[in-house]
């Protein structure tokens, strides 16, 4: 089945559409950012290690299998964007990393039951159909099988240089609603826990270095820049951004927090999916 990688989602940027494969070569280059600390935090959980099967939701360019390879779990990503699937092929294959990839939209998953031990869902898990994937998500599981919600983000309030690059993404697109995050823990919707149960929530901060030009790289390849700008507003967005930002230093750091869910299939989840065979 074909799928189109645009998105439109009325509860984000008023409905307007957008498409990471637009901006998937600077998704591939610019969006490895997370810091070890924020892989720690999965390790230490037991998850994504040790031959566990993992499968990563709109894996994008394979950020998070490619980062947590070594440590032994065998990796499965899927995405809605082809040219994002492409970028993370490249880069696995590159780095001689056996990670099965396919383009598919996470709520027309149709892997057999008992397929994974651990569904990761990293900067993602608000753009799905939950009434529709969560379902889906717990019959793939294992008995006891987890489910990980992770998210990153800058703090504008906090961070000078975070504010000043919002504060012109929303000159560019006045209806991107990214804007103005704070700590807070990830949102698990009601449709969610029919299937699954909070097993912990965490938030911490994270300090994540940058050049001038990762940065920038980092901002275009953002929802309400790269993946929805038309081409003259993104060339004449990248011209402003490049201008403010020679008022930063040449290296910095900016003030992120993440925030970690970790879900357990429900037992009587399992049972009914069992129950239906």
């Amino acid at each position: 089945m074909e799928h189109s990688s645009e998105i439109k989602n009325p509860a984000i940027d008023g409905g307007k559409a957008f498409d990471w494969g637009k901006v998937s070569s600077d998704y591939a280059k610019y969006r490895d950012i997370y810091p070890q600390e924020f892989y720690r935090k999965i390790l230490e959980r037991n998850l994504c290690r040790n031959g566990q099967r993992v499968l990563d939701i709109a894996t994008g360019t394979g950020v998070l299998p490619r980062n947590l390879y070594t440590y032994g779990a065998r990796w499965t990503g899927i995405d809605i964007s082809e040219n994002q699937i492409r970028e993370a092929r490249r880069l696995s294959e590159e780095n001689q990393m056996n990670i099965s990839y396919q383009v598919c939209a996470a709520e027309e998953l149709d892997f057999p039951a008992d397929s994974f031990d651990v569904i990761t869902a990293c900067q993602c898990f608000f753009y799905l159909d939950h009434a529709k994937a969560a379902p889906k998500f717990a019959h793939m599981l294992t008995k006891g099988g987890k489910l990980l919600v992770l998210y990153m983000t800058w703090l504008p309030l906090e961070d000078p240089v975070a504010e000043a690059s919002e504060q012109l993404v929303l000159k560019y697109n006045p209806s991107w609603s990214g804007a103005g995050e704070t700590r807070r823990p990830a949102d698990i919707p009601a449709a969610v826990l029919d299937d699954f149960d909070i097993v912990s929530q965490e938030q911490f901060d994270l300090k994540v270095p940058f050049t001038r030009e990762t940065w920038h790289g980092r901002m275009k390849a953002c929802r309400g820049v790269g993946a929805s700008l038309d081409a003259s507003r993104l060339a004449a967005w990248e011209q402003e951004h490049r201008e403010a930002l020679k008022k930063a230093p040449e290296r910095f750091e900016v003030l992120h927090y993440a925030s970690i869910a970790e879900l357990q299939v429900k037992e009587k989840a399992k049972n009914k999916k069992e129950n239906e065979r």
